[in-house]
């Protein structure tokens, strides 16, 4: 269990981040067009995982924006952006913002995400949405960067993230 802030008050997680060098778990999240995707589906490829509570709230917007910018310059990577927002919230706000270069996949059918990458906030206000997260994996899928936001209400180290493709 991993203890991070929402304004300066402690919150919990269901656990911690996968560990460095270790292989991805596997998840089943749901994308825009209701299809369920799987880590398998991005074999071979670099993943950006953006996990984020609500991408109704400005950091969280600001996240998957700042990500999309970065993955139209990304070779062989795709960045996903995860959190239990509905994928029809997701086709609303990437549609209104022009954004075409993430991936966001929704927890709506498959609720072991937060579990499986200990991201799953289980106490206070939030409790049971997903805390700010980055995770970089390489093509064989194993962590090579990890970030759990200390804070939710700051946005994640972005050049830490994409420094770690380079």
């Amino acid at each position: 269990m991993a203890k991070i802030t929402l304004k300066g008050n402690p919150i919990h997680t269901s656990g911690e981040l996968p560990a460095m060098g270790a292989a991805a778990p596997h998840f089943r999240l749901t994308d825009q067009s209701l299809t369920d995707r799987t880590l398998a589906d991005y074999a071979g490829k670099r993943v950006v995982v953006n996990i984020f509570p609500s991408v109704d709230t400005p950091v969280c917007a600001m996240s998957v924006r700042q990500f999309n910018q970065a993955a139209g310059n990304l070779k062989n990577t795709v960045v996903l952006g995860v959190s239990r927002d509905l994928p029809f919230a997701f086709a609303r706000f990437c549609g209104t913002e022009g954004l075409q270069n993430v991936v966001t996949l929704s927890e709506m059918r498959a609720l072991g995400f937060g579990e499986d990458w200990g991201v799953r906030i289980v106490d206070g206000p939030l409790a049971g949405l997903l805390a700010r997260a980055v995770v970089v994996l390489d093509e064989q899928h194993r962590v090579i960067h990890r970030q759990l936001v200390p804070e939710i209400g700051q946005e994640p180290d972005y050049d830490s993230a994409l420094a770690a493709l380079k």
